[in-house]
C-alpha cells in the first residue's frame, strides 16, 4: 500500500466520517416522516446517486464484470445479498435513532465498532499493530468496561452497530468488487424493500402535499448518503483493517456533538468516563495516522533518490 492511497484512504475516512454526522442531524428536517420511513426514502433516493456513481467514475464496465460473477457464482450472490441486508440494518437504525432519543446509544456503538473492528484486523486478517495502536485500543477497552460496569449492559442499538459492521466489511472484502459497484448493488437489492414500506405505510401522502420534501429534502438526504457511504467504503478498500477501524473513532466524537447541541439529548456526568479515554483514542489515532503518512512519506523519497543514483551511475 502506498502514500497515496493511505493518504486518500485516510481523507476518505474522516470526511464520510462528517457526513454522517451531519445527516444525523438532517432527519430532524424530515419531521413527519420517522425512522422507517426516512430509511425507505433513503435508499429510494440513494440507488440514482449510486447509479451516477458509476456513470462518473466508469464503473459501468466493473458492474457488468461483477453481473456476470454473480451469474456464474451463486456464493457471491448469496454474500451481496446478506452484505446488503446488513447495511440496510444500519441504515435503517442511523435514520431511526436521533427520532426516538436514541442517537447518544448510537454513537456509543460507533465508538466500540473501530474496537472490533482493530480486533477483526488482528486476529482475522493477522495485521500488526503498533504501539499507538495498542494504547488507542487500550483507552477505548477502559471507556468500555466503564460503561459495563456503569450500565451492567449496552442498549440493543449499541450492540447492532458495533457488532453488525465487522461482518459487512468481511463480506464485502470477500467479494471483492470495485467499492462504488457493490454499494450500487447493495442499495438496487434494497429497493425493493423500500418501495414496499413505502406503499404499505402510505409515506407518499405524508409528502404530496410538501414540495420542499420531494423536491429538495429528500433528494439531499439521497445525496448526503451517496457521498458519505461512498467515501467510507471506498476508505474500507485504501486502509489496512485495523487502521480503518481505529480512524473510525472521528465519526461518533462528531455524532455524541450532534445528539447533545442539535438534537437535545444530555449525557450523564458518570458517562464521561466512559467517553474521555475513548477521546483519548481519537487523539492517539490522530497521531498514528499523521506518523504513518510521514514515514510511508520518507520512504517514497528514498526510493526515489534511490533511482535518481542509480539512473546517473
Amino acid at each position: 500500500m502506498n502514500q497515496h492511497e493511505t493518504g486518500r484512504g485516510i481523507g476518505l475516512s474522516v470526511a464520510a466520517s462528517m457526513l454522517f454526522a451531519l445527516m444525523s442531524g438532517y432527519t430532524r428536517l424530515l419531521a413527519p416522516l420517522d425512522g422507517l420511513d426516512i430509511f425507505a426514502w433513503r435508499v429510494v433516493w440513494t440507488v440514482p446517486g449510486a447509479l451516477a456513481l458509476l456513470v462518473l467514475r466508469q464503473r459501468l464496465p466493473q458492474a457488468g464484470a461483477l453481473l456476470r460473477r454473480l451469474a456464474r457464482e451463486p456464493l457471491t450472490c448469496v454474500a451481496l445479498a446478506a452484505a446488503a441486508a446488513l447495511l440496510g440494518l444500519q441504515a435503517w437504525i442511523f435514520m431511526w435513532a436521533p427520532l426516538h432519543g436514541r442517537a447518544l446509544e448510537v454513537s456509543l456503538g460507533y465508538f466500540l465498532l473501530p474496537l472490533t473492528m482493530v480486533l477483526v484486523g488482528r486476529f482475522y486478517y493477522r495485521e500488526r499493530l503498533d504501539i499507538l495502536q495498542w494504547l488507542a485500543v487500550a483507552c477505548a477497552v477502559a471507556g468500555v468496561l466503564h460503561e459495563l460496569w456503569l450500565t451492567r449492559s449496552f442498549a440493543w442499538p449499541t450492540l447492532v452497530v458495533a457488532l453488525g459492521y465487522p461482518p459487512y466489511f468481511i463480506l464485502r472484502r470477500k467479494i471483492n468488487a470495485d467499492p462504488a459497484v457493490s454499494f450500487a448493488f447493495e442499495m438496487a437489492l434494497l429497493l425493493p424493500m423500500a418501495a414496499i414500506m413505502l406503499y404499505a405505510r402510505d409515506s407518499l401522502p405524508v409528502i404530496a402535499h410538501r414540495p420542499d420534501m420531494w423536491l429538495f429534502l429528500l433528494p439531499g438526504l439521497g445525496l448526503l448518503s451517496t457521498v458519505a457511504l461512498g467515501a467510507y467504503l471506498g476508505a474500507s478498500r485504501l486502509l489496512p483493517m485495523a487502521l480503518f477501524g481505529i480512524l473510525g473513532y472521528v465519526e461518533p466524537v462528531l455524532l455524541v456533538g450532534v445528539a447533545i447541541i442539535f438534537l437535545g439529548e444530555s449525557m450523564a456526568p458518570g458517562q464521561l468516563a466512559t467517553y474521555i479515554p475513548i477521546w483519548c483514542a481519537v487523539v492517539l489515532t490522530a497521531v498514528h495516522s499523521v506518523r504513518l503518512l510521514r514515514k510511508e512519506r520518507r520512504v517514497k523519497q528514498g526510493r526515489q533518490a534511490n533511482r535518481s543514483d542509480a539512473a546517473e551511475v
